[in-house]
This record gives C-alpha cells, sequence and structure tokens, in this order.
C-alpha cells in the first residue's frame, strides 16, 4: 500500500518565482466521499487513474495507475465538473515544491504542497509560502470542485 504524506500552503503570488515549464492538468472525479476518492487526471500527455483513501487529510493511502489517453478522455466526460490547473514544480533542497495555479472557477488559487517521507518531519518554508492549509478540507481539489475559489 503506498502512503501519501501531503503538506498543503497557500502561496504569496508576489514573492513566488513561477518557472517557465508549468505542466497543465486536468482532473475529474468518478466518485468521492470523505473516506476515499476515484480521480481521474490528464498531466501533459499522460493520464492517470487514482485511488485516495483514508479520513487523515495529511496522510491517506494512495494508488496512481497510468492510462491510456482515449480512456482517460472518455472517463472525464462522466465527471460532473472538473479541475483545470497549471503545476509547477520547484526543487528546494531535498523536496520538489508542486505549485498549483489554478484556472476555471478556482482562478485566483495559488497552492503549494510538499509530500514528506513522515508527518512528523521538518522542513524548511520558502519565502513565498503564506500560510499552512494542510488540516482545512475546503483546499482538497474534490472539496474545489464542489465549492470553488470563486464562491468564497
Amino acid at each position: 500500500m503506498a502512503i501519501e504524506i501531503e503538506r498543503k500552503f497557500l502561496v504569496n503570488k508576489d514573492l513566488l518565482p513561477l518557472p517557465n515549464d508549468g505542466k497543465k492538468l486536468i482532473q475529474g472525479y468518478i466518485w468521492s466521499d470523505p473516506q476515499k476518492s476515484l480521480r481521474i487526471r490528464i498531466a501533459g500527455e499522460k493520464a492517470f487513474l487514482t485511488i485516495k483513501s483514508g479520513n487523515d487529510i495529511l496522510k491517506r493511502s494512495e494508488f496512481e495507475y497510468e492510462i491510456p489517453m482515449t480512456d482517460a478522455h472518455e472517463l472525464l466526460e462522466l465527471c460532473d465538473a472538473k479541475i483545470e490547473k497549471t503545476r509547477y514544480l520547484i526543487p528546494m533542497a531535498q523536496y520538489t515544491w508542486e505549485v498549483d495555479v489554478f484556472h476555471g472557477d478556482n482562478q485566483g488559487l495559488i497552492v503549494a504542497e510538499i509530500e514528506l517521507a513522515s508527518s512528523e518531519e521538518q522542513i524548511q518554508l520558502p519565502e513565498w509560502i503564506d500560510q499552512e492549509v494542510s488540516n482545512d478540507p475546503k483546499y482538497l481539489n474534490v472539496s474545489l470542485i464542489e465549492n470553488p475559489f470563486i464562491k468564497w
């Protein structure tokens, strides 16, 4: 079983030097509830099916499988709504920050995520981090589909 330990932060866009090479992501959820979700994602030229489970926002089981692009497009048609964002990878020390700049109904939201080896791991935060939102479920992608940023 793969365990994902992830912390999430809001970003001060005025202090963030974004790289030029972001990757466009489109994703939707076939089903989701507080305990589990089934996500379809197109990331550039690849597509993935991801199952997440667990009620701890910081630490969940995650299973991800590459799928054919044609299957991903068909599965995304089954989703009621989709999220679109551009993901930028920013290496710092031994970590890689994933910075998501959202589009569409979540325009204006910029979130940085970092995956850790343990939930107790200490990290040095870059100057462009504004505040931690790891424990706030409204920042989960599955929540942003149901209650997008423009409605806050």
